[in-house]
């Protein structure tokens, strides 16, 4: 068997996975949350989950992958064939989130478009965004085109694809993303918008605030997508599992501080401080933002900003999205990465075809309250994944033999595991119960979501 091509270095890797984790997840759903509960109260408590569960899983998951050698698909099986399913459940996954994040993908090319070329009073006419993504032909069109874009990057492998571009585009982004950050702070209101960001409001503190911190820290880390066990099988031997994870953690959580700094203060500014007017999802960032942005001095150029800051954020989450499967076929079926390039684009286009006719030709089409696009976002947001984690942390801390030690050894390839003790507790116990918790709580609000008519 050839040789598994890595990342060709420490930084490298952790620019790529750091650039998986901060998807559009970060810019739609992280900003809202925070409005919703409390500003400081919500940040602060995704910042100790992100360094604490987080990083637990994170390093369970680069093990695994590290390990074995393998792809998601088959680096479970590698460590105990009956519990090859989860990484089953990995591809599954990946491959759900990868059709929906290539429809988004082109609804961002279309707005970038719109205010690159100085259109941006098209997507702010009435009923826009709704009658642009129910075209049964436009949408596609540019769909296709976002996913040939992570298509070629895919086809130019580990380090001249993947790792190329995360270290140009993550700075890029990270650089664009302040430089709005400082701009619409210092916009009249910007002050106040800011201080009811940083400043925890601890009438806000409740069960159901941690259990949201928990699931945006598990969504904006890429965990249990099966991206982080295949980005691991790319990482040397020689480079230290635990400072890769705590240097990624830094960049993921620098990059969720700045997207709230870019969007809250200036929501606050425009609803007046009615953070309970802020809008989630596509509504945010397809129809309140560019309102934002008509009110700002310049606004069609920090428009134009904002909407290539969300295509780069989109792009490097397909990206390796769209890795999971591709490395599954290579590793499974033996196939050059041209033509497991080539049979993932096909398929994911297909089911992408899906989501985009879900709001055209199949819009009548429900389950429950959940749109196509919705439900599939759904299930595998807060029920997959989160099952996926549960099913992880399990296996490695009371299944499989030698049990903790798997990961340990792996981690002390390298380096010394300096929080191994806290590790062990962590993925044995608490773990294991934080994500029994939000599984429970996700899976109320999808049966509550489709029974409710």
């Amino acid at each position: 068997m050839a040789e598994r091509k890595a990342f060709s270095s420490n930084l490298g890797f952790v620019l790529a996975a750091a650039a998986s984790a901060i998807g559009l997840g970060t810019l739609w759903r992280f900003p809202p949350l925070a409005a919703e509960y409390g500003g400081g109260s919500f940040l602060l408590t995704y910042l100790i989950l992100v360094f604490t569960l987080g990083f637990v899983l994170l390093i369970t998951e680069i093990a695994i992958g590290r390990k074995t050698g393998k792809s998601a698909l088959l680096a479970y099986g590698a460590l105990s064939k009956k519990w090859n399913f989860l990484g089953v459940l990995a591809i599954i996954i990946a491959c759900i989130l990868v059709s929906y994040y290539m429809v988004i993908g082109g609804w961002v090319m279309e707005y970038g478009t719109l205010y690159i070329t100085n259109n941006a009073a098209v997507a702010l006419s009435p009923g826009f965004f709704q009658g642009f993504i129910a075209d049964p032909f436009l949408p596609v069109i540019w769909t296709v085109i976002f996913s040939a874009v992570t298509a070629v990057v895919l086809l130019f492998g580990i380090t001249k694809g993947i790792q190329r571009v995360s270290l140009v585009i993550l700075p890029l982004l990270i650089v664009l993303m302040a430089v709005l950050s400082v701009y619409c702070i210092t916009l009249p209101g910007g002050l106040d918008g800011l201080l009811y960001y940083i400043i925890p409001d601890i009438s806000k503190f409740s069960l159901e605030m941690v259990l949201q911190a928990l699931g945006q820290t598990f969504f904006s880390l890429s965990l249990a997508m099966g991206i982080m066990v295949t980005y691991g099988s790319y990482l040397s031997k020689k480079e230290s599992v635990e400072k890769s994870v705590l240097q990624m953690e830094c960049w993921t959580a620098g990059a969720a501080i700045l997207a709230g700094l870019l969007i809250v203060p200036v929501v606050f500014i425009f609803t007046g401080g009615d953070m309970s007017a802020i809008q989630s999802g596509s509504a945010l960032l397809f129809t309140q933002m560019p309102q934002v942005f008509e009110t700002m001095g310049n606004g069609t150029l920090f428009g134009a900003i904002f909407f290539i800051c969300v295509f780069f954020a989109a792009l490097t989450s397909a990206i390796s999205l769209f890795e999971v499967p591709v490395s599954a076929l290579i590793d499974k079926f033996n196939l050059s990465r041209a033509k497991a390039v080539a049979v993932v684009f096909a398929g994911t286009s297909v089911l992408a075809l899906i989501v985009n006719f879900g709001f055209s030709i199949w819009s009548d089409f429900s389950v429950g309250n959940y749109h196509i696009l919705e439900f599939l976002d759904t299930l595998s947001n807060s029920i997959l994944m989160p099952l996926l984690a549960l099913l992880t942390c399990i296996f490695i801390g009371w299944v499989i033999k030698g049990r903790c030690s798997v990961v340990s050894e792996e981690v002390e390839r390298s380096s010394p595991f300096k929080t191994k003790k806290f590790y062990v507790i962590m993925i044995k116990f608490v773990a294991p119960v934080c994500l029994a918790a939000i599984l429970c709580f996700m899976i109320i609000q999808t049966v509550a979501g489709i029974i409710t008519v």
